[in-house]
């Protein structure tokens, strides 16, 4: 067989296009996975000053899943969430909540449907069903537990925004917002990587790049982008923030709509001076490798099923058959 033939033209109007879009001085914001948001006008970039204190407890909840087998047709799947709560400068609860497994493909989904509607998800009784919805309702029920046991004046934190997955109805994040804002509770979301753009550009990079003419280069920052629909559930505002002086990124930070940016980003930033990873918060990254399914999880999930299979008497060859993955052995080959 002949060697591929390398497609120059293509590669070379695929990295011309990239450099003007990353080089390009004007835009506008945009976001392609998501209509709700009411964007800025321009962009904005604003001093912002670290609280003097943190808050007397911190709360973040993350979530996590893993592929444990696929057979195409049918695929077993776990999800996890984890909640930590800090205080005094350490983290006085750390819980990875237990694993939820799930068979999704050829109708399975309607059994995942009920046990996520029993479990009080609020679902349409027809909504489609995959592991990213199993996952996100994890994380919005261990978000609202965390609510419901915060102390007043506490952050929860969540990993991604405040907009949860179009399947989950808008009023039960209102509500949830309502519980928070009840209790003297602020919820806000935190965006390792967003798709907010300007101009086709990444927006962080835009800011990252834009903010040291603006402030010094070491400085705190923050700059308003844009806020939920009126019309589209509850009231979010959407901000960038730049957290510690040594921080290279900057992040998406989703608030309450009747949050005010500046003193509620001013108390975040004092949980955002880990030596390891500046500017993101520190709870988060402990929520996240708690909530995180690595191989061994996955090996100790199938280890059980396969067990399962052996009292069964199910045949060692039709397991094989069903979840080898066939395409990675033809490439070993």
């Amino acid at each position: 067989m002949a060697d591929p033939v390398h497609t120059e033209t293509s590669i070379d109007q695929v990295g011309a296009r990239l450099i003007s879009l990353l080089t390009s001085p004007g835009g506008g914001l945009r976001d392609p996975s998501d209509g709700s948001l009411v964007f800025e006008p321009a962009l904005s970039v604003r001093p912002l000053s670290r609280a003097p204190a943190p808050p007397a407890q911190a709360w973040a909840v993350d979530g996590g899943q893993a592929l444990v087998a696929d057979a195409r047709c049918l695929q077993v799947y776990v999800t996890r969430a984890a909640q930590v709560c800090w205080a005094g400068g350490r983290a006085m609860a750390e819980r990875a909540l237990p694993l939820q497994a799930a068979l999704l493909g050829l109708g399975e989904e309607a059994a995942a449907r009920a046990a996520l509607i029993a479990g009080g998800a609020p679902l349409g009784p027809d909504c489609t069903v995959d592991v990213n919805l199993l996952r996100e309702w994890g994380e919005w029920s261990a978000a609202r537990a965390a609510v419901l046991e915060a102390e007043p004046g506490a952050l929860v934190l969540v990993d991604g925004d405040l907009q949860p997955d179009w399947r989950l109805a808008p009023e039960w994040m209102a509500g949830l917002l309502d519980l928070a804002a009840d209790r003297r509770v602020t919820l806000m979301g935190v965006t390792k990587h967003t798709s907010l753009s300007w101009g086709g550009a990444p927006l962080l990079g835009v800011l990252e790049r834009l903010a040291p003419s603006v402030v010094g280069a070491r400085d705190l920052w923050w700059a308003p982008v844009a806020r939920t629909s009126p019309s589209v559930g509850p009231g979010t505002r959407v901000v960038v923030a730049r957290l510690d002086p040594a921080a290279r990124f900057a992040f998406r930070v989703d608030l309450p709509g009747t949050a005010d940016p500046e003193p509620a980003l001013g108390l975040l930033a004092t949980l955002c001076d880990d030596a390891a990873f500046p500017g993101y918060p520190y709870p988060l990254s402990s929520a996240d490798r708690m909530a995180a399914c690595p191989g061994w999880v996955r090996e100790e999930v199938w280890s059980r099923i396969d067990d399962m299979f052996d009292r069964a008497g199910v045949p060692a060859d039709l397991r094989d058959r069903a979840f080898a993955d066939r395409h990675r052995l033809m490439e070993r080959s």
